[in-house]
C-alpha cells in the first residue's frame, strides 16, 4: 500500500469518529418529559410511566388522605387528623453561675497552718516516729543485755559472821571436862570475809578468803582461852584445755556483741525506711496540693465558659443546648476537684502519721504547707557505683555478715567443748594464832594448864602479826580431769553450727541478688521518670498551643463548644501528668537512695555506733 492510500485511510477514520461523537452529544441534549411525583397527583390517580408497554396493569385507585380501607368491607373509613403540637423550645433565660464548691476538709483548721520543709519533716520523724523509737529501744535493750552478761566477771564480796556455843558432856577429866557438871563449854565467834572473781582471759576463777575466829573454852586442856585464829587463803581454778580459750560466759558475751551490732543495723534500716517513707509522703502531698490547684483552675475556666455561653445565648449566637454541655463540664470538673481535695487529706495524714508521736498532737488539725518544690536533673545514673554503694552500706548485708560471725563463734565454742576438761587447781594459805594464856587451878589436881609459847600470847593484833609472818602456811596443787566417753552433745552442736554456716551462705547470695534487683529497678525508675518529665512537659506545651488555637477558632465561630471543652480538659490532663511525672522523679530519687543505703549520708543523719564509746 502506498503512502497516499495510507493517509487517506487515516483521515476517513478520524472523520467517522467525529460524526459519531456529534450524534451522541445531540442525543444527550434532547429534552425528555419530566416524571410526575405521585404525591402531587389527584387522589386515586397514578401516572403510568411513558415507557410502560401496552397492556400493563394499572394500580387500583388510592383512598383520599385521612381515609383507610376496611379489609372486611372494602369501604373507606375516615380517620380524624391530629392537630400539630406546639414546638417545645428550651428555656433561653440566663442561668445563674453556680457557687464555688466548699473545699473545707474534715478536722482541719484553716487558720492553723504549718509550713514544713523536707528537712524539718525528716527531723520530726526522727524525733517522734514510734517505729524509730521501738528500734532505738531495741538497741538500748541489747546494750543492757550485754552489760548483764559482763556481770559474771564482777568481783563478789561475801562475809559470814557466826556465833557458835557448844556445851558438851565429858566423861573424863582427861578429856578437858571441868566443873561439877562434867561439861565443856566452847563459845566461838567467826567473821570470814571473802572475795571471788572470774577472769575473762583464760577462763580461770580465784577466791580470796580471810577467816577469823575468837574462841573461849572451859576445857582445862587448853593453853589459850580466849584465843584468836586467822586464815588467809587463795584458791584458784585454771582450765588448761576445755574452756580455756572460750567458755560459756565468753561465748555468750561475744554473741551478744554481734547481736548488739545487728540491732544497730536494724535501727539503721528502719531509719532509712522511715526517711524514705517521709520523702515519698512529702512529695505526694506536694503533688496533691498542686493537682488541687490545677483542678481548681480548670473549674474556674469552665465557669468562665459558662459566663461566655450565657452571653452568647442572650445574643442569639449560641443555642441553649450549649449551656447544658458547659454545665455538665462544670459538674465533672467539680468532681475532679473534690477527688483532688481528698487526695490532699490522705497525703497529709500519711505524712502526719510518720512525723507525730500520738493522736493527741495539735498538728493533726493543722494544714501543712510544703515549702520545697520538686527538683529535676537530667544527669544519668551510674549503675555500677550504685551497686557498689549498696553492697557496701545495705544494713541487710551487714546483718548477714554479723550472723556469719556469730556462727563462727558458735563453731569455735562447740569445737572447744569437744576437748577433755583438765583444770589446774590449787590453794595457798597462811594461818595465825594468839590468845590469853590459861591460869592453873591449884585446887584441881587434874588441871593440866601449861603456859603457851610466848609468840602465841597476845590479842587479835598478835594473831595478825603471826599470820603475816608466814611461819605457818598451807600449799595445795592438783588437777581435775574429766571427759565424756562419747561427747555426743558437743559433737552434735558443732555439726549444727556448720549446717547453719552453709545456710547463711545461701541466704547471703539470695539477699545479694535481691539488692541487685532492687538497685536496678530503682535506677530504671529514675531514668524512666526523667524521660516522663521531658515527655509530659512537651505534651503540656502542645496542649497549651492546641487550646490557644482552638480558642481563636471558637471566637470567630469556626469551632464548637464541645471541641473547646475537650481542649481544656486535655490541657488539664497534660498539666496533671507533668506534675505527676515530676513528683514520681523525686520519689524515684528517694527510693534509689534507699536502695543504695545512702539516705542517711545524703540527708546528713548521723547514727552513733553503740559498740564504740
Amino acid at each position: 500500500m502506498s503512502n497516499h492510500s495510507l493517509r487517506f485511510f487515516v483521515r476517513a477514520q478520524m472523520l467517522a469518529l467525529t460524526v459519531l461523537a456529534s450524534g451522541t452529544f445531540a442525543l444527550a441534549q434532547t429534552p425528555r418529559p419530566t416524571p410526575l411525583n405521585p404525591a402531587t397527583q389527584p387522589p386515586g390517580q397514578v401516572q403510568q410511566p411513558a415507557t410502560a408497554p401496552p397492556g400493563t396493569q394499572q394500580p387500583p385507585p388510592q383512598a383520599p388522605p385521612g381515609t383507610t380501607i376496611d379489609p372486611t368491607t372494602g369501604q373507606p373509613t375516615t380517620t380524624p387528623i391530629q392537630e400539630p403540637r406546639e414546638p417545645n423550645f428550651p428555656n433561653v433565660q440566663a442561668q445563674p453561675l453556680p457557687p464555688l464548691p466548699d473545699l473545707t476538709r474534715v478536722g482541719i483548721v484553716s487558720s492553723n497552718v504549718l509550713t514544713l520543709s523536707m528537712n524539718e519533716a525528716i527531723r520530726k520523724a526522727l524525733q517522734n516516729n514510734n517505729d524509730i523509737e521501738v528500734a532505738r529501744d531495741d538497741v538500748l535493750y541489747a546494750e543492757t543485755s550485754l552489760r548483764a552478761l559482763y556481770g559474771v566477771y564482777d568481783p563478789v564480796f561475801g562475809v559470814t559472821p557466826q556465833i557458835i556455843k557448844n556445851v558438851t558432856p565429858q566423861t573424863s577429866t582427861f578429856l578437858g571436862g571441868g566443873g561439877a557438871a562434867g561439861t565443856t563449854s566452847v563459845t566461838t565467834f567467826n567473821l570470814s570475809p571473802s572475795l571471788s572473781k572470774n577472769f575473762s582471759r583464760g577462763g580461770g576463777s580465784y577466791t580470796l578468803s580471810f577467816a577469823n575466829s575468837r574462841t573461849s573454852t572451859s576445857s582445862v586442856n587448853s593453853s589459850l582461852s580466849p584465843f584468836y585464829s586467822s586464815n588467809l587463803s587463795l584458791q584458784f581454778n585454771q582450765p588448761l584445755l576445755r574452756n580455756r580459750s572460750i567458755d560459756a560466759n565468753r561465748h555468750a558475751i561475744k554473741v551478744q556483741k554481734k547481736r548488739l551490732e545487728q540491732t544497730d543495723s536494724d535501727f539503721r534500716q528502719r531509719t532509712i525506711t522511715i526517711i524514705s517513707q517521709v520523702q515519698a509522703a512529702y512529695w505526694n502531698l506536694v503533688f496533691a496540693l498542686r493537682n488541687q490547684q490545677n483542678q481548681l483552675d480548670s473549674l474556674n475556666l469552665s465557669r468562665q465558659n459558662m459566663q461566655n455561653i450565657e452571653a452568647q445565648i442572650s445574643a442569639g449566637a449560641k443555642a441553649p443546648l450549649d449551656r447544658a454541655q458547659v454545665q455538665t463540664d462544670i459538674a465533672t470538673r467539680e468532681t475532679n476537684l473534690f477527688i483532688a481535695t481528698q487526695d490532699v487529706s490522705v497525703s497529709e495524714n500519711t505524712l502526719k502519721q510518720l512525723m507525730l508521736r500520738d493522736p493527741m498532737a495539735p498538728e493533726w488539725s493543722a494544714q501543712i504547707t510544703p515549702t520545697d518544690t520538686p527538683a529535676f536533673d537530667l544527669s544519668p545514673i551510674d549503675l555500677r557505683l550504685s551497686l557498689e554503694e549498696a553492697r557496701k552500706n545495705r544494713p541487710e548485708l551487714r546483718r548477714l555478715n554479723l550472723q556469719k560471725e556469730i556462727t563462727d563463734i558458735d563453731i569455735r565454742y562447740f569445737k572447744n567443748q569437744t576437748k577433755p576438761q583438765i583444770d589446774l587447781t590449787g590453794t595457798v594459805a597462811t594461818t595465825g594464832l594468839a590468845g590469853t594464856p590459861c591460869v592453873p587451878d591449884p585446887t584441881n589436881p587434874f588441871d593440866r594448864c601449861s603456859p603457851p609459847p610466848t609468840n602465841l600470847v597476845g590479842g587479835f593484833g598478835k594473831d595478825l602479826r603471826n599470820l603475816a609472818g608466814l611461819n605457818t602456811y598451807n600449799v595445795t596443787v592438783g588437777a581435775a580431769i574429766s571427759f565424756p566417753i562419747h561427747n555426743t552433745t558437743a559433737e552434735a552442736n558443732l555439726a549444727g553450727a556448720r549446717i547453719q554456716e552453709r545456710q547463711l551462705q545461701a541466704s547471703y547470695r539470695s539477699q545479694d541478688q535481691a539488692i541487685e534487683m532492687d538497685v536496678r529497678n530503682a535506677a530504671q525508675a529514675v531514668d524512666t521518670s526523667q524521660k516522663r518529665v521531658v515527655a509530659s512537659r512537651a505534651a503540656r506545651e502542645s496542649a497549651e498551643q492546641q487550646l490557644s488555637g482552638e480558642q481563636k477558632l471558637y471566637e470567630v465561630g469556626r469551632s464548637t463548644t464541645f471541641l473547646l471543652l475537650q481542649r481544656q480538659n486535655e490541657l488539664t490532663t497534660a498539666r496533671t501528668n507533668e506534675l505527676q511525672s515530676q513528683t514520681d522523679y523525686n520519689k524515684a530519687l528517694a527510693d534509689l537512695q534507699r536502695a543504695t543505703a545512702s539516705t542517711l549520708r545524703i540527708n546528713n543523719v548521723v547514727v552513733q555506733d553503740p559498740t564504740k564509746p
